[in-house]
């Protein structure tokens, strides 16, 4: 999938002027015009079938599916088989209009635009009885100029057509080749032929989420009228001018002229906070008139750059732009501006062939941590601003630097990238492609032209596709004869039948942006959509929630492999130690393949390695189901996140073996070398107690590499730790630099853990007291407990770790929440489990 590559996005490169301001500042000497007005359409529509048989008031932005469930007239669509029961909404044809006033005097103005900032997908757009316009791009900006037709009481209509009909027509009308896929796969209970529209891809079904196909008015619509001149955009781009040690800042500024002849004005660009302010002379002419300014920043000030989460501040500066047009016109934005530098590396490896594929921010090479975004929700009206910064925080808080944002998806709401720039989270953004061919004539090419002029920075590294060989595949003509070399670009890789627990089956990739496993979501996040009946692993809802063919299975298999399968003889509670267990295979296996990549960041091995990146599929999750993310739909997170936060911390012990030898790593995304001391312990599974214990120091822990800082056979640590067997004990290890610095304890088991003696069923009691808004868990076990799991229900929030090894008689674990609750909700909600209590 095409895509751009890490940055701050739209509040540091790309201010889209989306909302109308009525600009009602300085005018001229008996002038009291502003130089535009104008308002949104946003609200209640009249949404009806094309036979008129179902009419409702439907809210703009919106879609017809959430019209139909707000007014009742359709369950929940999530709601057990309510994706294929309400596929007639998705075949039907449907029409939004409404009538409004406008509350200006229009005559006034010159020219009157009605913009949609995005229809969702194919209209045709009537302004009282007139076609103005017609749309076929979900992605795009629609303006039409409705100088003529409006009126002061107006009537609008969009006529919708099926996005599943017209997708079909279009692939008909295709006759000179085919353009695979035709059709996703039956487990996916979708339907054909997406990649003929210009439309979110993963809406016609994808193997991690259901098929709705919607219509409707997805973004804001509004009027706009103006004289002399309308603002449409205002982009800028800092840049680091290296020979003359400075900053500067390119400035654009699109312009509508509808004034007959040119006129000037004076521009002011000043930025407080770098003691920065230039004025410029500007000339408008007719027609769309960009004008360019350049700024350079006050070298007497150090400017504070923007760093990802993890490596330093995420500093702006507030930045005004002020116009000042012939006539008294005055136009003012106000934005922050970040800076920073991202170059992409693709240079020579010594002892290795092909080309590096990392990126230097700030002149740093930082290792990508993160994983993939994809849609929030099926239904784009009910992802509000406060999804996304929980889901985006909770990346944050799992040592993420990066997102990948998904191309079958959707370019994401601005607020999306104004909080990954306030939270450090770089994004990876794909354009809106995924696993298709797609047409090549000429109506869709400048479809998608349009759409990529309207999203793309020219200030970003771009590579042609997802994974890619890189600057090797421009060298080949943008195909690999082997797109999957692990010498060069990025590369995506799934196993779902070999052990993942064995880190040779991982490439040894320069970037790895898509790997994982699937796992269930929690019971309380299941039994919101489902009804008792559905409550078993092989029930006909579960089948019909899987996606991905043979994904139950497949995640049994993979858990059988080191784990005893459930076998509690109650239907309800098998059910439940099921989704646990395959919660638990798919932390301990990304675990083990994340930590793989880590450690290869700063070694060549057989000519491959020096990995800089792990992005892995999938962060969230679009409904209820099993899937590959490590966030549940509405934000509970799985054990997958509780283990990413410790694989994606900045400071790592990573213990492995390769040929009887156990090898410890120390991975820093630290600026500065420490001294630190290795803690090593050995523990049996049967006592709370260490069998033994060393300290390995001084070491220095080099910043930004990976490298070993233990080596011993493993025969003879068993044997200096007697009685262990491989069977009976299992080994912990952590990093400190006195008082300063602490890694996680990391662990490494020595054998399956369904071979392991001496694993009790732990009885693991949990005392629970409030400290303002945090909630303290004190726990107190009888016996070492691998992957403790505490679990409070639907009560939304996070605890501070989760799935863990318990080898203490005590611990403490903190639990914050998003919303109000109390010790006792707490208490009642409380499932506590380990990995013993299944069997």
């Amino acid at each position: 999938m095409p895509g751009m590559l890490p940055g701050p996005q739209a509040s540091c490169q790309r201010l889209l002027v989306l909302q109308l301001l009525l600009l009602l500042l300085a005018a001229a000497p008996g002038e009291s015009r502003p130089p535009s007005a104008g308002f949104s359409l946003a609200g209640s529509w009249l949404v009806r079938s094309q036979d008129g048989s179902v009419a409702l008031p439907g809210l703009v932005p919106g879609c017809v599916h959430s019209a139909l469930f707000q007014h009742g007239l359709i369950q929940d669509p999530y709601y057990r088989f309510n994706d294929l029961n309400y596929s007639w909404v998705s075949l039907d044809n449907w029409i939004y209009s409404k009538e409004f006033r406008i509350p200006f005097d229009f005559r006034k103005w010159q020219k009157v635009n009605l913009i949609f900032e995005g229809v969702d997908t194919v209209a045709e757009v009537l302004l009282n009885n007139v076609t103005v316009g017609k749309t076929d791009n979900m992605f795009q900006r629609y303006t039409f100029d409705v100088t003529e037709e409006i009126r002061d009481m107006n009537t609008i209509v969009l006529h919708f057509q099926s996005a599943v009909s017209y997708a079909a027509q279009q692939s008909k009308a295709h006759t000179g080749y085919q353009i695979p896929p035709e059709c996703p796969e039956p487990v996916q209970k979708g339907v054909c032929h997406v990649n003929f529209i210009r439309k979110e891809q993963c809406s016609f079904s994808w193997d991690w989420g259901p098929s709705f196909p919607t219509q409707g008015i997805w973004k804001d619509v509004r009027i706009v009228a103006y004289d002399i001149c309308q603002l449409d955009y205002l982009t800028f781009t800092p840049t680091y001018v290296s020979s003359a040690g400075e900053w500067n800042l390119k400035i654009e500024a699109y312009f509508d002229v509808v004034s007959s002849k040119p006129f000037g004005g004076q521009v002011t660009v000043s930025i407080p906070g770098l003691q920065t302010q230039q004025m410029y002379n500007i000339e408008l002419h007719p027609g769309k008139s960009m004008i360019p300014l350049l700024m350079n920043i006050n070298k007497s000030i150090t400017v504070e750059t923007w760093w990802p989460n993890g490596h330093g501040n995420q500093t702006g500066y507030n930045m005004t732009v002020n116009f000042k047009l012939e006539g008294g016109y005055h136009i003012e934005k106000l934005t922050k501006v970040y800076f920073r530098t991202v170059e992409l590396i693709e240079a020579p490896i010594a002892g290795s062939s092909g080309l590096s594929f990392y990126f230097k921010i700030n002149g740093l090479p930082i290792f990508i941590k993160g994983s993939n975004w994809i849609p929030a929700d099926s239904f784009q009206d009910r992802v509000t601003v406060d999804a996304l910064r929980l889901l985006l925080q909770s990346a944050v808080d799992a040592n993420m630097n990066t997102l990948r944002v998904w191309g079958g998806g959707v370019y994401e709401q601005d607020e999306f990238y104004e909080i990954c720039d306030e939270l450090g989270l770089m994004i990876w953004q794909d354009f809106m492609f995924a696993c298709a061919l797609y047409p090549t004539d000429q109506a869709f090419v400048e479809s998608v032209r349009a759409e990529a002029v309207h999203q793309e920075d020219q200030t970003r590294p771009f590579v042609t596709s997802s994974p890619t060989n890189g600057a090797e595949s421009m060298a080949e003509g943008g195909v690999s004869q082997n797109p999957y070399d692990p010498h060069f670009g990025d590369v995506h890789f799934y196993d779902y039948a070999s052990d993942c627990w064995n880190w040779k089956v991982f490439p040894k990739a320069r970037f790895v942006s898509e790997y994982g496993f699937q796992s269930w979501p929690s019971f309380s996040t299941l039994e919101k959509v489902s009804s008792p009946e559905d409550w078993s692993y092989n029930s006909s809802f579960s089948l019909h929630r899987q996606h991905h063919r043979d994904g139950n299975t497949e995640m049994l298999e993979q858990a059988a492999i080191h784990f005893k399968l459930p076998q509690n003889p109650d239907p309800l509670v098998m059910f439940k130690d099921t989704l646990y267990l395959t919660q638990v295979m798919q932390a301990q296996c990304i675990k083990t393949e994340t930590e793989f990549y880590r450690r290869s960041q700063s070694e060549i091995v057989d000519g491959k390695g020096h990995t800089m990146g792990a992005l892995y599929w999938q962060l969230n999750d679009i409904w209820q189901a099993p899937s590959w993310a490590s966030l549940e739909y509405g934000g509970k997170w799985k054990m997958l996140h509780y283990f990413a936060r410790h694989f994606f911390s900045p400071l790592l012990p990573v213990g492995f073996e390769d040929d009887g030898v156990f090898y410890i790593y120390g991975v820093s995304d630290l600026h500065k070398d420490y001294k630190m001391t290795l803690n090593v312990r050995v523990h049996q599974w049967s006592s709370l107690q260490p069998v033994c214990a060393r300290r390995v120091e001084p070491l220095v822990v080099k910043a930004g590499q990976a490298a070993p800082l233990y080596k011993e056979p493993m025969a003879e640590l068993l044997r200096q730790c007697s009685p262990c067997t491989r069977q009976s004990c299992v080994v912990s290890f952590s990093l400190t630099a006195g008082n300063e610095l602490s890694s996680p304890t990391n662990h490494h088991f020595l054998s399956s853990l369904k071979d392991a003696v001496g694993l009790e069923k732990a009885k693991i009691t949990a005392k629970i007291v409030q400290q303002e808004n945090i909630y303290s868990f004190e726990l107190e076990t009888t016996a070492v407990a691998p992957f403790v799991w505490l679990d409070v229900g639907s009560i939304p929030g996070r605890f501070s770790d989760n799935g863990f090894l318990l080898t203490e008689k005590k611990k403490t674990i903190l639990f914050y929440p998003w919303k109000s609750t109390s010790i006792t909700e707490l208490e009642r909600s409380l499932h506590l489990i380990s990995l013993a209590d299944i069997y």
